[in-house]
Parts: structure tokens; C-alpha cells; sequence
């Protein structure tokens, strides 16, 4: 997958995620698949706003809607929060190093004073 696509993947979800009803959607779906209906039921919108929260994450990739005879169930895309955890945890760990550095140079000045 060349960088763009990856930058837009990763546009795209996190643009979704943006929004809390969004990322209510995504916790109630790690516990299992939920219809649009099971998915509605916490919030005080109307369907057709829950279908188009359910449309951008789709689009996002972050969830995939299946058929099941009259149920038309939702279910997360485990790869996509995998690629976006991916992506925080390089940024983390340089962090990390950033201030292991720092706290070696101030234990290191610490040292000098005594």
C-alpha cells in the first residue's frame, strides 16, 4: 500500500473517531456485532443520523455491515484499530525516548551539583 493511501486510511478514521457518538458506536461494537437498531438505541437521534454515523465508519473501514437473514449486523474491522494503534504507539515510543534522554541529563546534572 503505498504512504498516500495509508495517510488517507488513516485521515479517514480518525476524522470518524472525531465524533462521540462514533466512538460510542465503535466501544458498543467491540463487545460484539449490533444492528443500526442496537446501535441507535443509546442515543437520542434519529435513525436516518445513526445510518449516516454508521456510513462513515464504514467508509473509514473501521466497521463492515454483513447480512444474516433480515438482520443486516455490524462488526468492527479489528485490522483498521490495529493500523491506527500502530501509528500512535511509533509516535509514544519516540516520545519515550525523548524523555529517557531527558531524565539521563537530569540525573546527570543532579549528579554534578552533588
Amino acid at each position: 500500500m503505498r504512504s498516500d493511501e495509508s495517510d488517507d486510511r488513516l485521515n479517514r478514521a480518525f476524522l470518524a473517531l472525531a465524533d462521540p457518538v462514533r466512538r460510542a458506536m465503535i466501544a458498543r461494537l467491540s463487545r460484539g456485532p449490533a444492528t443500526v437498531n442496537e446501535l441507535a438505541e443509546p442515543f437520542s437521534i434519529s435513525k436516518q443520523a445513526v445510518s449516516k454515523h454508521v456510513q462513515v465508519l464504514e467508509a473509514a473501514g473501521l466497521i463492515t455491515r454483513s447480512r444474516d437473514a433480515q438482520r443486516r449486523p455490524c462488526h468492527l474491522v479489528p485490522e483498521t484499530l490495529e493500523a491506527l494503534t500502530a501509528w500512535i504507539d511509533a509516535y509514544r515510543l519516540t516520545a519515550e525516548r525523548q524523555f529517557r534522554r531527558l531524565d539521563s541529563v537530569l540525573d546527570t546534572l543532579k549528579e554534578t551539583e552533588r
